[in-house]
């Protein structure tokens, strides 16, 4: 009988399936890292982003010459810069034609600022669901290793002419660690999902919160 139970043996002779498990909830979690690492840069920009635009916009400056900065920068927009040109293009296409009513251009300007803000928070949104299905799932998959690498153990105990403990220690061993490996990748997907939720929420708030600030400037200048 071998002595070692280290983690690189456990694992080098669990079963076929347990280590398929393993291999499953590695490779899940390898991913959620990759996603956490690149969601939390992307929020962070975003976060920076939105303070600068908020600052030039409230700077007191002319409307229409930061949106055509802004609209010079074409796909490398952001954020609420997205935001707000397609609300000030929209108002301005629909101030030049004559007849329309100011309510109306202010509305389809702020119909064309949610659809953007729509389009924002769905790109904001991409990898969440992965994170919240390896922070449900992995649990359940690594008890799932453990529930079979467990009756294997005693399957091979129930064979055996004498029955002791240390037979069935390194077989509930090895079985136990698809458990926590399953742990090890569901913990941190649900940190993360909690946090990035979060954070997308807040700002998701200041960008609805600009849209309605951005349609009162609007509205003066429809009646101005």
């Amino acid at each position: 009988m071998h002595n070692d139970l280290s983690i690189f043996y456990l694992i080098t002779q669990a079963s076929l399936v347990v280590q398929l498990v393993m291999l499953i909830l590695l490779f899940a979690s390898l991913i959620s890292w990759t996603f956490i690492i690149s969601k939390h840069k992307e929020l962070k920009r975003a976060v920076r982003v939105t303070e600068e635009f908020e600052s030039h916009f409230w700077s007191g400056g002319d409307l229409s010459r930061l949106y055509t900065q802004l609209s010079a920068q074409g796909m490398q927009a952001e954020g609420l810069e997205k935001i707000f040109i397609a609300g000030y293009k929209e108002f301005s296409r629909m101030h030049k034609i004559s007849g329309i009513p100011s309510a109306e251009k202010v509305a389809n300007a702020q119909r064309a600022m949610r659809i953007e803000l729509a389009r924002e928070m769905d790109r904001l949104d991409e990898s969440l669901p992965f994170l919240a299905t390896v922070g449900s799932t992995s649990p359940y998959v690594g008890l799932f290793g453990t529930v079979w690498g467990i009756m294997n153990s005693f399957r091979s105990l129930s064979m055996a002419k004498q029955a002791t403990l240390a037979q069935v220690a390194p077989g509930i061993a090895e079985a136990l660690v698809a458990t926590a490996i399953g742990l090890f990748a569901a913990i941190p997907a649900v940190v993360a999902y909690n946090s990035f939720a979060t954070r997308i929420y807040r700002l998701t708030g200041r960008y609805e919160l600009f849209i309605d600030e951005f349609v009162v400037l609007l509205q003066r200048q429809a009646h101005s």
